[in-house]
């Protein structure tokens, strides 16, 4: 990639102003492929100065301007998906196949649906004889995550060209290739100058620089919660708004008359998905007591038909997790559960036989997990699930909302009247029901720790918008 220690800025390819280099690491050999610059404040001044002097024409166009400009962007994406998928794959280690049907997908469709949404997105509106007019924030900040690089710079970038606003990104320094050929997109479709920059870097010498920024009017993050709440303490001096979606540990409900072999078995492939590195994965099952034992089999069964390989492994459903770093927490957490009392039913510390490099993680399953257990409650971003067992509906749905998270929740039930009555209870932004399709229109955002604001389609779109009252406009 040409443009790897490079930023986009103002409309051009620029040398960082304080040279410095970060290797990016292929996580399925540990080897660094290509090395990327890591910025600073100087060029995250740059990059805002560049969006507040486009934010003045660019908030002023039409509808139609920028329908054509998101119609010429997914245009690029498209011709160059495979390319999109591929990158992806390297960086963070998503199997071939997953990486092109799931996580270049998401790019895609969610700039189709923001399309959609602002085809039919009602700007202004007249109550009584006052103007309701909903205006483009102002230039948005924007850091983004390794586990679904595009699915996150997607569901940022397109609201926010929808909208009207200028930005400036950060992807994640651990996998950034994917956000640095999206900056070349966004070159190639025609963004005006300046509407979109990026900026490389980590979190204290670029994050938090924009973070603090008086220049940046919101500043939309995906993260963890700790680094969600180091954004918005570094936001609170100058009162920007802070769009946040942060951790989970989401709960998985199994009601007692569901098909237990296929909602366990459904469960684990929904826990292990991307290696277990999604927020809003269902890491905590819940099982009727009398069922224990039962679901532990089928749940061990179900995690021994996942093959851990290398990325680009035709034969690899499951690839590594990122890095070292997050290896390591991984095989510590799994450590702890053992020791605290944990029945491990599959997995379990250590590299899965037949490898000797690579950050692999053994697809793991604990049964007669108790709620104090610590993996049980923290976020463990891996191939990790827990069976928890309950005796009642009550007290399963108090053992559920029983996390300072809550991002997610999924309910199984035979009975769709009693799983939307269990539904209802959830303190959790999104629900899902007996395991459905995807839907791009939902709400996704999370309660509690799980932070703050929505995503997707014209949930999306009003975060990046301010409400202005204009009274009078319509008197005689």
């Amino acid at each position: 990639m040409s443009n790897a220690q490079k930023f986009y800025i103002d409309g051009a390819w620029v040398d960082p102003v304080v040279p410095a280099t970060l290797p990016v690491i292929d996580p399925s050999t540990e080897e660094a492929f290509t090395e990327i610059s890591l910025g600073s404040a100087a060029d995250v001044d740059k990059a805002v100065a560049a969006a507040r002097r486009a934010f003045a024409t660019f908030s002023q166009t039409s509808r139609d301007e920028r329908l054509a400009l998101m119609r010429r962007l997914l245009a690029v994406y498209m011709r160059r998906y495979d390319e999109m998928a591929a990158t992806i794959s390297r960086e963070m280690g998503a199997p071939r196949k997953m990486a092109h049907a799931s996580q270049a997908a998401m790019g895609s469709l969610h700039l189709e649906r923001m399309i959609a949404t602002l085809e039919t997105f009602v700007f202004e509106e007249m109550r009584g004889t006052t103007l309701i007019a909903r205006e483009p924030i102002g230039v948005v900040g924007m850091i983004t995550p390794w586990n679904w690089p595009m699915n996150q710079i997607m569901c940022k970038v397109a609201p926010a060209l929808a909208a009207g606003c200028t930005m400036v990104l950060k992807p994640s320094e651990i996998a950034p290739t994917s956000g640095l050929l999206f900056a070349e997109m966004m070159e190639e479709a025609g963004v005006p100058k300046g509407v979109f920059n990026l900026v490389n870097g980590d979190g204290p010498g670029v994050g938090e620089a924009m973070s603090r920024h008086p220049g940046i009017d919101m500043m939309s993050f995906t993260g963890s919660t700790r680094a969600g709440i180091l954004v918005a303490k570094a936001a609170a001096d100058t009162i920007k708004r802070v769009h946040q979606e942060l951790g989970g540990k989401s709960a998985n409900i199994l009601l007692p008359d569901v098909d237990l072999e296929a909602a366990v078995t459904r469960g684990v492939t929904a826990c292990f998905g991307n290696s277990g590195q999604s927020c809003n994965a269902p890491t905590r099952m819940f099982v009727p007591a009398d069922r224990h034992d039962e679901a532990a089999e089928i749940a061990g069964r179900a995690a021994a038909t996942f093959r851990v390989g290398p990325a680009d492994a035709e034969t690899s459903n499951l690839g590594p997790v990122v890095s070292k770093q997050q290896f390591d927490k991984i095989q510590a957490l799994i450590e702890t559960g053992i020791r605290e009392g944990a029945t491990l039913v599959a997995g379990g510390p250590g590299l899965p036989e037949g490898t000797n490099r690579g950050y692999f993680v053994r697809p793991t399953v604990f049964a007669h997990v108790t709620p104090d257990m610590t993996i049980a409650r923290e976020e463990i971003f891996g191939p990790v699930l827990s069976i928890l067992s309950y005796d009642s509906e009550d007290q399963v749905i108090e053992l559920a909302n029983d996390t300072v998270y809550g991002l997610a929740a999924y309910i199984q039930a035979g009975d769709l009247a009693r799983g939307r009555k269990v539904a209802a209870k959830m303190r959790a932004g999104t629900v899902y029901i007996n395991y459905p399709a995807w839907d791009a229109g939902a709400p996704f955002g999370g309660y509690k720790q799980s932070g703050n604001g929505r995503e997707y389609a014209d949930f999306g779109l009003t975060e990046f918008l301010e409400i202005k009252g204009v009274v009078g406009y319509g008197a005689a």
